[in-house]
């Protein structure tokens, strides 16, 4: 189970990325798409062409963290739009496999 504080930003590669990508190649990828974001404790969620697999980087203060997930069956059902940035409860529903069909929030805070 990942634990997620609520305020952390998430951006998505909205391109498929080759998965034999490590530390070096994400973080460069990374620096090139999100200047000045990768030490700034935010999560950047990769996926492969097929859909399959998906890799997330961050900064832990001391280190770069990899998380990956490798589906067995089927594929993480993701339609992502030109906005590279996700909220926590879509990244979550990205991670479960849930396919969210109108998502509505009741109220905001931020004005």
């Amino acid at each position: 189970m990942l634990a997620i504080p609520g305020n952390v930003r998430i951006f998505v590669c909205t391109q498929p990325v080759n998965m034999r990508k490590s530390f070096e190649g994400l973080g460069a990828l990374v620096e090139q798409l999100f200047p000045g974001e990768i030490c700034s404790g935010a999560l950047f969620a990769f996926l492969n062409r097929n859909k399959d697999h998906i890799k997330v980087l961050f900064w832990d203060h001391d280190g770069f963290v990899i998380w990956f997930k490798r589906l067995e069956k089927g594929s993480f059902s993701w339609k992502f739009g030109e906005d590279q940035s996700i909220d926590r409860r879509s990244f979550l529903m990205l991670l479960e496999g849930v396919t969210p069909q109108r998502l509505q929030t009741r109220f905001s805070l931020k004005k």
